[in-house]
């Protein structure tokens, strides 16, 4: 009997490692061109369940017209449902002024019983944040 137990942890604990792995790494996304209007997007999961991200946005005509915005801290999942952190006190500085805190974002990608040709680029999708530019951002791994 505890031999299946310590099998069956062992198993579920797996799951969650390779869940936790297919999240890690860098997501990006770009909108507009150079000539007029940029503004680009950086977000990198850590495996130690850190975070960091950067905004840039280049706006020819406006004031100012450039501007960097940068944030860090922790994460976890649970499911498919990315919750951001930010610790005000550890986090935050005159660069990183962004609070993640309350921030979610759901995992999307291709599920592994889809097998038709369509693709489906892995990203993720926030759904719910006190930033009002973050919510609905759509963020795309590299």
């Amino acid at each position: 009997m505890k031999l299946r137990m310590t099998f069956l942890l062992l198993i579920c604990s797996w799951t969650l490692f390779s869940q936790s792995d297919n999240l890690v790494g860098d997501y990006y996304l770009q909108v507009g061109n150079k000539e007029k209007h940029l503004i680009e997007y950086k977000l990198t999961l850590n495996q130690d369940g850190t975070f960091f991200f950067h905004s840039y946005r280049n706006h020819k005509n406006g004031i100012p017209w450039e501007e960097n915005k940068y944030g860090k801290g922790n994460w976890s999942v649970d499911g498919k449902v990315v919750s951001f952190f930010t610790d005000k006190e550890k986090n935050l500085d005159e660069k990183h002024t962004l609070d993640f805190s309350n921030s979610k974002a759901h995992f999307v990608t291709k599920s592994s019983r889809d097998k038709t040709d369509r693709v489906i680029k892995t990203r993720l999708l926030f759904f719910e944040s006190e930033i009002f530019w973050i919510e609905g951002l759509n963020i795309f791994k590299t």
